[in-house]
């Protein structure tokens, strides 16, 4: 199993997941349908599947053209309201494309229906996968736009925390360096944040994915997944996991973000994939 990271529109990602046996792929989050049928070209392989982790837009906005393109596509998710959805799936539900395995997460509160898909090829000594779309970010998480503190608690502590911690953890958005900023005012002194922002301002200057991380690195920098530990309760003034997990979406979401380094009309170029950064 090798994955194909795909750096589409602003800061999103879409992800290609290749059986190199039979050379049939999955996609995750297919969200630019002519580049994914770029690479798709360049990779020469068969596309499959689309796993779509929820329904915004710039996650499913290339599913009916590739349906288009693939009449037998099969198109999973977890809300009506993905683009060319034909497989409605359920928390705990298990996949299988030749070798691939696929459990499907349900992890709502960025959407209400949020999926994550954990996935591990039969027989392979590489490490496990999750895809973890606007749920769980490289030192930070997804907003709450359709759900509560004690959903995404649930979410990072016992849903994705009791996987293997070597899984890989590939995300939907390319945030790494703001939320590891964020991190560093949470904990000024812990070492791990400051190496790997230092790492990933350096892969960012060089237009480099700083996708994966794995969930043992997740739990020694970010704040989301470190809740209990007394320098995370201690910036938040709380005690109880769910209103650490409250505070922290809370000044996440007031923490001074970046200046808009491209000009409008670019934005919405790349928004509709009429060429690739």
């Amino acid at each position: 199993m090798r994955v194909k990271v795909i750096s589409v529109l602003e800061d999103n990602y879409m992800y290609l997941v290749i059986d190199e046996k039979t050379k049939d792929a999955i996609a995750v989050d297919a969200s630019v349908s002519k580049r994914l049928l770029e690479i798709i070209k360049k990779e020469g392989v068969t596309l499959k599947a689309i796993l779509t982790t929820h329904h915004h837009l710039d996650h499913c906005r290339g599913n009916e053209e590739l349906a288009r393109h693939y009449p037998d596509l099969q198109v999973f998710g977890a809300d009506k309201r993905i683009g060319a959805l034909t497989n409605k799936v359920t928390h705990n539900e298990e996949l299988k494309f030749g070798d691939i395995n696929v459990r499907c997460l349900f992890t709502p509160c960025h959407t209400a229906t949020h999926m994550c898909y954990f996935i591990w090829e039969d027989n392979c000594p590489d490490a496990p996968a999750v895809f973890s779309g606007d749920t769980l970010f490289i030192g930070g998480c997804g907003r709450f736009f359709e759900g509560t503190a004690d959903q995404m608690y649930k979410n990072l502590m016992q849903i994705l925390a009791t996987l293997p911690k070597e899984t890989k953890v590939f995300c939907g958005h390319e945030c790494t360096v703001t939320n590891l900023k964020f991190a560093l005012k949470v904990e000024p002194d812990n070492e791990a944040v400051k190496e790997k922002l230092t790492w990933a301002k350096a892969r960012d200057d060089e237009d480099l994915p700083t996708v994966p991380s794995t969930l043992e690195d997740e739990f020694d920098y970010n704040p989301f997944m470190r809740i209990t530990e007394e320098s995370v309760q201690k910036f938040t003034g709380q005690t109880d996991p769910v209103e650490v997990m409250a505070a922290l979406r809370t000044m996440k979401d007031n923490f001074k973000k970046p200046k808009e380094t491209l000009p409008a009309p670019v934005r919405l170029a790349l928004e509709w994939g009429l060429f690739r950064p």
